[in-house]
């Protein structure tokens, strides 16, 4: 009897974007009260692990979920259709996240496979102190023992009550080289480290985006990653612009859509009003800018397969700005189409139009980002 060998198929891969369209409307249910109560999103943050979203982009063969990059900004479009703040708090650890698998990509040293697999084998949560660092760093590193002691007030740590590992920089005074950023992550348990609880702003109030201060900290000199002058626009930036935005905008586009939704069902009594229709259209129409300025920074990252460059950067960053003006325009029509209604906390479009906000002030601002595009059309350096 002829017999036949079936090869079995692989397993399926869990669609995490479909998971993450459950879990916003689980978490939208909290939404407002952690808006109301200043209060981090924990819960929603453990939903995420369990779900294995924290690890959901590591790739296959280190233990991670595989997904894409597009899934990946996906995912946290899905999430914020539901909760802004969880939503931007966690692409805080996603852009992390996706700048080690893109050094596992294109075999950067030092390898990021070993952070990757842990993050996979332990649900891991970064955190990024960005926000505070930028282009010129902050923090004080000093030598001792062959490494270095650091001390450091880090603002804006989205999602630092349930994080395990800041990935941060430190300025260290090189007697030769002079002020010089050094690059490496510091474990948020560990002595020395205070997450504080002052994160008490207009919007995206759940993110839990507090100070953390750092005293005496240790630094082995084998855990820098990076080393670039201080204020200089170095390499390391071509490469994490164009996956930063996307991911971060992602949070954004879902809160602008979602305001859209409470606004249209909301006007429905009204529709027969052409101001009401003007104000929708225009909405729409701003919305639609957006969409399309968030699908031309996907389409820029290729799935992390870019080489970076200024002029990689220069597209990013004027997308950003497209995509900020009019997602926050969109979300103010949205407030204008439903009129005074839409003043009460109880619409939940005044919330959106507090947590779309703070797309305004990441990481170039508006006038920055055109000081950025306009110093390399004239054939200067970005900064």
């Amino acid at each position: 009897m002829a017999t036949q060998t079936v090869t079995p198929s692989a397993a399926p891969r869990t669609d995490f974007v479909a998971v993450a369209r459950e879990l916003a409307a689980d978490f939208a249910t909290r939404a407002a009260q952690h808006d109301a109560d200043d209060t981090f999103v924990a819960e929603n943050y453990a939903a995420l692990k369990k779900a294995k979203l924290f690890s959901a982009p590591v790739p296959t063969e280190l233990g991670g979920g595989g997904a894409s990059y597009e899934d990946h900004c996906e995912i946290i479009r899905a999430i914020a259709r539901g909760c802004g703040s969880t939503a931007l708090a966690y692409s805080m650890h996603s852009h992390l996240l996706q700048a080690l698998v893109w050094r596992h990509r294109h075999n950067a040293t030092p390898p990021a496979e070993p952070l990757l697999r842990r993050i996979a084998a332990e649900e891991l949560v970064l955190v990024s102190s960005g926000g505070s660092d930028w282009v010129d760093g902050s923090g004080k590193l000093e030598k001792k023992n062959g490494g270095y002691v650091f001390n450091a007030r880090k603002i804006f740590g989205s999602g630092g009550p349930s994080g395990d590992l800041l990935l941060t920089t430190g300025i260290y005074d090189d007697p030769e080289k002079g002020p010089t950023v050094l690059h490496f992550g510091v474990n948020l348990h560990q002595p020395g480290v205070t997450i504080q609880d002052n994160w008490r702003t207009l919007g995206m109030r759940g993110t839990g985006s507090n100070d953390i201060v750092i005293e005496n900290v240790d630094v082995a000199d084998a855990g820098v990653s990076v080393r670039r002058p201080k204020g200089t626009w170095a390499p390391f930036f071509d490469v994490v612009t164009p996956l930063i935005w996307p991911l971060v905008c992602a949070a954004y586009l879902g809160v602008a859509e979602s305001a859209r939704e409470l606004a249209v069902a909301h006007v429905q009594k009204k529709r027969d009003d052409p101001i009401v229709q003007i104000t929708v259209g225009e909405m729409d129409t701003e919305l639609a800018n957006a969409q399309a300025a968030y699908d031309d920074m996907v389409a820029t990252a290729k799935g992390l397969d870019y080489t970076p460059s200024h002029g990689l950067s220069n597209i990013s960053y004027k997308r950003k700005t497209i995509f900020s003006r009019s997602a926050t325009r969109a979300v103010s029509c949205a407030m204008e189409a439903v009129g005074g209604g839409s003043f009460f906390r109880a619409a939940g479009i005044e919330r959106a139009f507090r947590d779309i906000q703070g797309i305004r002030f990441h990481p170039w601002h508006e006038r920055r980002s055109y000081l950025f595009s306009g110093r390399i059309a004239l054939g200067l350096d970005p900064v």
